[in-house]
């Protein structure tokens, strides 16, 4: 007999004309030789099949038989999932609802879902195939580690037939294969000496980085924690595997930011997951990034890049390019013309827009921070979609952070283009005459902006930035010649902004403690501006140390506190060492040359000077290329200069000579000084530096250290300490007078 549904299909297929005629519906007979019964089945069928061709020529198309009308076809019966997955018979009542007996006497979730579809074998058995290799990599790391098996094979055996198990690989749909270690976990019974060990469950795998469930759980909370309130565009409320299905970079990015400071040993994590990282990020560009949630990995890697030792092995300053870039290839500056940029219709609810008119936002304020903080021209596209829009609720609403943010970006992106981006001048820089109108304008454009930014009481984040954006107007004050208008009062004014932006970031005074929002005062304890902070605000703290040295070995030093300036630049010094990531970083290597220009230059007792000291043109940059951060890079251009012309880098230790005895105990180095070298040059080995003259004991720079002719500070792009030594230290140098 043939089933209900079979008959029904036949009927329909007829009634459609689709069939070829009365032929069409015979099933064919089979190649072997039937047995009686299936002949008699068959004859069956072609009888009953006869009669139904004779019942629709006696009852034309569209017209039906009392006898059908009276005889109504049951309702097609949906079986569980569970049962459509094995294709079995399911006794499943919906109405009202029961289990079948089939998934009671298995104990299996019962349920009926309308988009369910069956996994096919082939899919099921690679999942498998992938799960089984990975756990005998994780026996085999185990067995290396000392661990022993307990019953290998009867254990492994003996869970895998289990019912429970089998179920859970027969119905895991989750391609990612989340959730399987929960049903193996208890097939390795792992033990130390007495102890019973149950190994960590692995959630993800980046080649042969492997990331625990508790490792991921605490580095995405130390992420919300004390990363994201300096980009806060990220939703809190979405899981780490939300994260992973929007895009694998995105997921290992934010991991990357929140291994920097995580753990007994912080660069554990960091320097396992930086090749397969570096890997994964350059296959993603090269693929060309089809989704804004790579914008956003970017955004992440750019603001926190990995560490690295020499500028010309830093590719942030591409990467923001390749940033922004990706971000108008996708149409994030035009959010609600978003299907011009895209091959599919796309319909964003409101969610979806201000989600990414926040990226888009955040896009433009990283990519003006690596602008200002690398001394290079801004990428940014300050449009009609970040325009200001004042007491707005809708989608283009930023929140009153971002909204500051952006603020502050937008001023220095002015000072930028006006002051250091001059067309009539070869390098860029603006005249002295023109550059002075523009400061008066700019001042004034910041007091504005300060008062309208502190009067919303915001976090201490915020404020930070915009010190960071009054000292980066005030570093002009560098290019002036003393013969300029108004010459020792810019000065005077860049002493302020100095100081300011670095007793901020050092430790804030009790009155803006107490002026900070109560949910706000935990990013002014523990040194949380300083741990967690974004490489720009390193940057600009860096700027703010050879700011203080370039105007204390000066004649200006007659004009400020001498005491206070010295005990701030010991300060910084050690702020910038309390920033690097992993030793014989950038940071690192830029603090201890800043400890030689300062033990170098044999800075007098401003009492010894003369009352009226002569003003000269000693302050003024050779180096006028890099914006705001020339100072930087004329520092070092003067640092090179003085020592080689001594002979070929030999120093003088008379006059770089450290006192080993103020060394701070705090600022011991880290545990790790075996780095092994990244594939692209993003950590440096830090025994590959010259030896100590004087051994573990003796003077860093001893009775002479000699460059190698190799080391040449400047590569051919012109970026900084490129092939400077790498410092063999066992111990962190003080600086001659620390107190």
């Amino acid at each position: 007999m043939e089933s209900p549904e079979f008959v029904a299909g036949v009927r329909t297929h007829a009634a459609n004309g689709t069939g070829a005629g009365p032929t069409s519906v015979k099933r064919k007979r089979s190649t072997v030789d039937s047995s009686p019964a299936s002949a008699a089945d068959h004859d069956s069928a072609e009888a009953h099949d006869q009669e139904h061709r004779d019942h629709e020529d006696r009852h034309p198309q569209g017209e039906a038989s009392p006898e059908t009308k009276t005889r109504r076809l049951p309702g097609v019966k949906r079986a569980c999932n569970e049962c459509r997955q094995q294709k079995l018979r399911c006794d499943v009542v919906q109405e009202p609802f029961q289990s079948c007996s089939r998934c009671n006497r298995l104990k299996l979730e019962c349920k009926i879902e309308s988009n369910f579809k069956r996994i096919g074998k082939r899919s099921k058995h690679a999942e498998m195939e992938k799960e089984i290799e990975r756990l005998r990599r994780a026996v085999q790391i185990a067995k290396a580690q000392g661990f022993v098996l307990e019953d290998e094979e009867e254990a492994m055996q003996s869970q895998l037939q289990s019912p429970a198990v089998a179920s859970h690989y027969t119905h895991t749909r989750n391609p990612s294969l989340i959730g399987s270690d929960e049903a193996v976990s208890s097939l390795l019974h792992l033990k130390r000496g007495g102890g019973a060990y149950i190994m960590p469950r692995i959630v993800r795998e980046l080649d042969d980085f492997r990331l625990t469930e508790d490792e991921e759980r605490q580095l995405f909370h130390l992420y919300w924690t004390c990363y994201h309130p300096f980009l806060p565009f990220l939703n809190e409320n979405q899981t780490p595997d939300q994260y992973y299905q929007q895009h694998a970079l995105l997921y290992w990015a934010i991991i990357a930011v929140a291994s920097r400071r995580f753990g007994p040993d912080p660069t554990a994590i960091l320097n396992k997951l930086a090749t397969p990282l570096n890997k994964l990020l350059w296959t993603t560009i090269g693929d060309v990034p089809q989704t804004y949630y790579v914008v956003k990995a970017l955004c992440l890697l750019c603001a926190w890049p990995l560490p690295t030792s020499t500028t010309s092995s830093d590719p942030t300053h591409i990467l923001c390019g390749v940033m922004m870039k990706a971000a108008t290839g996708l149409g994030l500056h035009r959010p609600n013309h978003i299907n011009d940029f895209s091959r599919f219709a796309v319909e964003l609810n409101k969610e979806g827009l201000h989600d990414r008119i926040k990226t888009w936002a955040v896009c433009n304020i990283v990519a003006q921070t690596v602008g200002t903080g690398y001394g290079q021209p801004a990428s940014t596209l300050y449009d009609w979609t970040l325009a200001v829009r004042p007491n707005d609720s809708g989608p283009y609403s930023l929140g009153p952070e971002l909204e500051a943010r952006l603020q502050i970006e937008r001023f220095c992106d002015k000072v930028s283009k006006e002051m250091y981006s001059c067309a009539s001048d070869p390098r860029g820089v603006a005249g002295d005459e023109h550059r002075a109108m523009l400061m008066r304008v700019y001042r004034r454009e910041f007091n504005e902006l300060q008062a309208s930014i502190l009067s919303q009481r915001l976090s201490p984040v915020v404020v930070l930035h915009l010190k960071a954006a009054g000292l980066h107007l005030r570093l002009a004050g560098f290019f002036d010649s003393s013969s300029t208008p108004g010459y020792m009062d810019d000065l005077m004014a860049l002493w302020r902004a100095t100081t300011s932006y670095l007793d901020y970031i050092l430790g804030p005074s009790r009155e803006q403690r107490e002026q900070c929002p109560e949910e706000y005062r935990y990013q002014l304890q523990d040194g949380y501006l300083l741990k967690y902070a974004t490489n720009y605000i390193q940057q600009m703290l860096v700027a703010a140390g050879f700011s203080l040295l370039k105007l204390m070995r000066s004649f200006f030093v007659k004009q400020v506190d001498y005491a206070r300036g010295k005990d701030l630049f010991h300060r910084t010094i050690q702020a910038i060492r309390q920033t690097s990531v992993v030793h014989n970083d950038l940071n690192w290597r830029l603090a201890e040359l800043m400890v030689i220009l300062w033990n170098g230059a044999k800075i007098k007792d401003p009492a010894a000077l003369p009352d009226e000291p002569e003003i000269d043109d000693s302050l003024q940059l050779k180096v006028r290329c890099r914006h705001s951060m020339s100072l930087v890079f004329d520092s070092i251009w003067h640092w090179r200069e003085e020592y080689q012309a001594r002979g070929r880098g030999t120093l003088d230790a008379s006059s770089t000579h450290l006192d080993s005895t103020l060394a701070s105990s705090t600022q011991a180095l880290p545990n790790a000084f075996g780095l092994t070298a990244a594939s692209n040059g993003s950590l440096t080995p830090g025994a590959s530096g010259v030896a100590m003259a004087n051994g573990a004991q003796g003077s860093i720079l001893g009775s002479g250290m000699n460059y190698d002719s190799t080391y040449d500070l400047w590569d051919p792009q012109h970026w900084m300490l490129d092939g400077l030594l790498d410092f063999n230290y066992t111990f962190a140098p003080a600086i001659e007078g620390a107190q």
